[in-house]
């Protein structure tokens, strides 16, 4: 809390006119995006009758555009789970696990379809995620990669990971 206090110019005490304690600043850091990353997907997520391939890459590039600029909130979405109470742990982790079989459901639908090739959706689900979510650890706009060029390289990785054997 005094980083906090420190960054943003304000005695410590200030801050708890904004919030009660660390654990209902934390809890609400996560849950505002969690809250974001649905409604970008929500949004981005197109018609209903779309393929699965065109469901799988609308996904990366949610994902990729949703994280790219919040690097610090990805931090703390992923890496504070172990420091919320078990009750707000659980809200948290039911957001996440919607998220997670939004994607689950695009790799069944393209299973069924014969989109995809896939042994286990679940696994697959979960490398995907952890491919998408490492990226704004490294990830910087000055790089060698555009975010359009980063974009089409994570969907060409996610194709590949579903043996879609086309490219985006």
């Amino acid at each position: 809390m005094r980083q906090i206090a420190a960054e943003v110019g304000v005695q410590v005490g200030a801050l708890y006119n904004y919030t009660p304690d660390k654990q209902s600043l934390l809890f609400t850091l996560m849950q505002e995006h969690m809250s974001g990353l649905l409604a970008a997907w929500k949004i981005h997520q197109g018609p209903e009758n779309s393929t699965a391939l065109r469901g799988l890459l609308a996904f990366v590039d949610c994902h990729l555009r949703y994280h790219l600029p919040r690097s610090e909130a990805v931090f703390i979405a992923y890496m504070e789970l172990r420091n919320l109470t078990a009750e707000n742990f659980d809200h948290i982790e039911k957001m996440r696990k919607s998220y997670e079989d939004a994607l689950e459901a695009i790799i069944k639908k393209g299973m069924a379809t014969g989109e995809f090739k896939v042994a286990d959706s679940k696994i697959v689900t979960l490398a995907i995620i952890g491919m998408l979510k490492e990226v704004s650890t490294w990830y910087r706009p000055d790089g060698r990669l555009t975010e359009a060029a980063l974009i089409e390289r994570y969907q060409t990785m996610a194709c590949q990971l579903v043996g879609a054997g086309a490219e985006p």
